[in-house]
């Protein structure tokens, strides 16, 4: 096991397993950036590690896919809480702020799309699973084209 997927799985840990209030989870604006930087980067790692497998590149595991989905909707609900007021920066676009509720319309459609790649998956139908997979991946460019900066 490598370092970065111990550290990783250590931080999912520690988040899964903190109760707090969004707004008073974090001392800095700095804090609330690395964290949600932090869990979106796990969110990428997870979803690419798919990608040979959709691309045909490597043979179909259907435990691999699911082991990789399940982390994913775990992992896809800790950003959000770390994009209130006072924590604007990083690679964040200002209009997250200035348009909240087109940004939790992004965040909607990534947790839809996320239930629809779950039930595919858990069907194993691979066609339906790559339809899925390309819907996931379609929200989260949507939401970077929208609400991240150099995009």
């Amino acid at each position: 096991m490598n370092k970065t997927f111990f550290a990783a799985a250590i931080f999912l840990i520690a988040a899964l397993c903190t109760p707090f209030a969004a707004q008073a989870q974090f001392a800095k604006g700095e804090d609330a950036i690395k964290y949600r930087q932090s869990a979106l980067q796990l969110m990428g790692s997870h979803f690419g590690r798919m990608q040979p497998v959709m691309k045909g590149q490597i043979p179909y595991d259907k435990a691999a896919i699911a082991a990789n989905i399940a982390i994913l909707n775990e992992v896809s609900k800790l950003p959000w809480a770390a994009f209130g007021a006072g924590t604007e920066g990083g690679d964040a676009k200002d209009d997250i702020w200035l348009d909240p509720e087109g940004f939790k319309k992004a965040q909607d459609k990534l947790t839809i799309s996320l239930k629809a790649l779950t039930a595919a998956s858990d069907a194993g139908n691979f066609d339906n699973l790559r339809v899925a997979y390309g819907e996931v991946g379609a929200s989260c460019k949507a939401c970077h084209k929208a609400f991240r900066k150099d995009n």
